[in-house]
């Protein structure tokens, strides 16, 4: 924006104009002659109103999202996707417990379920049957004995 005048007081006066409510409340009850440049004003303004800002959103934000009881799984899927993108994190199994976490209780929140019970018992027999055929191996010997019957 191009100001006719660029000066501190059009530019404060300018601010001032985009101020309602509490904000303009406060502009109001800053001393007469305590504010002597747009610089300060602005620096007067950020500490004045910096704690109110939201805290940036980190991954951990992503366990507080829950599906609302009625609340269809695309619509929670949407907004939990989005949550996603916002705290851009790229730690998959802690998106996974996250979303596990903030779905209802349902058919497809009871199906995931079995399917990680079924995905930790196939591991946990997969590893089994290779200890078991570990041993067979050690077992079995590599070579036929030959029978030393004369």
């Amino acid at each position: 924006m191009m100001l006719i005048g660029d000066s501190d007081v059009v530019r404060c006066k300018l601010f001032m104009s985009t101020l309602v409510g509490t904000a303009m409340e406060w502009f109001i009850s800053l001393p007469d002659s305590h504010v002597t440049s747009f610089a300060q004003l602005s620096k007067l303004f950020r500490e004045q109103y910096i704690a109110t800002r939201a805290p940036p959103p980190n991954s951990y934000d992503l366990f507080d999202v829950r599906q609302y009881q009625g609340e269809m799984l695309k619509e929670f899927v949407n907004h939990f996707g989005a949550h996603v993108v916002r705290v851009s994190t790229k730690d998959e199994l802690m998106i996974v417990h996250a979303f596990m976490k903030g779905i209802c209780l349902g058919p497809f929140s009871e199906s995931l379920i079995r399917s990680r019970l079924i995905r930790r018992r196939a591991v946990a027999h997969i590893a089994a049957e290779g200890e078991v055929n570990k041993k067979r191996v050690s077992i079995v010997p590599a070579c036929p004995r030959t029978s030393s019957h004369s």
